[in-house]
């Protein structure tokens, strides 16, 4: 009897010269769409914050809409790439862009933290600081949309196209949730019964972000000092 034909799950499979170390850079970068689905999914079971829930909605929205305009435009990729599917516009250019523009309009815009109970140990991380990270995250977009181009996955175009519908697709998304916000449509939805058995919160957007994790880890060493009769010491 025949075998069966098979097929390959393409989800991480990158085309990489090997002898090329820029290549080889670039046939990791082409990992963190998945990297961050994974931190987006362990920050929302750990924290159970609704603004991450919310970000993740947005760009799993974000992605819908690639699947879209894949499909409408039907642009094939550069000659000399071996994969399959339409390559305009880039989904790991969009992608990061959307991550990168939500994550920068959050902090300028959304993020307030207050401090009425300041850690005496940490403190608070400074405006200039919290700058810093949508800078990083920017340089992180910029360098996995370019690795689309330089592994031939993507024309200059097809990448350009990505970033430019992943900033939009985040500044209409995060207008949508200002307005429900506004609109007190989050508080009502944290009052639900499910989001109440979800243990679903909304604290992120007033704390600090640094400060909060490190009085949280406070909290949770003395908790385990007091369980196990341990001293600081061993600790």
């Amino acid at each position: 009897m025949d075998s069966p034909s098979l097929a390959s799950l393409s989800l991480t499979h990158v085309h990489y010269d090997p002898a090329d170390p820029i290549s080889h850079a670039c046939a990791y970068l082409a990992l963190v769409p998945q990297a961050l689905v994974i931190t987006y999914v362990a920050l929302i079971w750990s924290t159970r914050e609704v603004e991450i829930l919310l970000m993740f909605a947005g760009q799993m929205g974000c992605e819908a809409v690639n699947w879209l305009l894949k499909r409408t435009i039907k642009e094939q990729r550069p000659p000399q790439m071996h994969g399959k599917g339409y390559g305009m516009p880039s989904s790991h250019a969009q992608f990061v862009a959307f991550f990168s523009a939500f994550l920068t309009l959050f902090l300028l815009f959304r993020h307030n933290p207050h401090h009425p109970h300041a850690s005496s140990t940490h403190a608070p991380t400074p405006y200039w600081q919290r700058l810093s990270w949508p800078l990083l995250s920017m340089v992180s977009a910029g360098a996995v949309a370019q690795s689309r181009v330089y592994l031939y996955y993507h024309t200059p175009s097809q990448v350009y196209v990505g970033l430019l519908v992943g900033v939009l697709c985040a500044v209409a998304w995060f207008a949508v949730t200002s307005a429900a916000r506004h609109w007190k449509l989050v508080d009502e939805a944290l009052d639900t019964p499910l989001a109440r058995w979800l243990r679903l919160r909304d604290l992120v957007v007033n704390e600090d972000l640094v400060d909060a994790g490190w009085e949280r880890w406070e909290l949770r060493r003395k908790r385990v000092i007091q369980q196990t009769g341990m001293n600081d010491k061993s600790t």
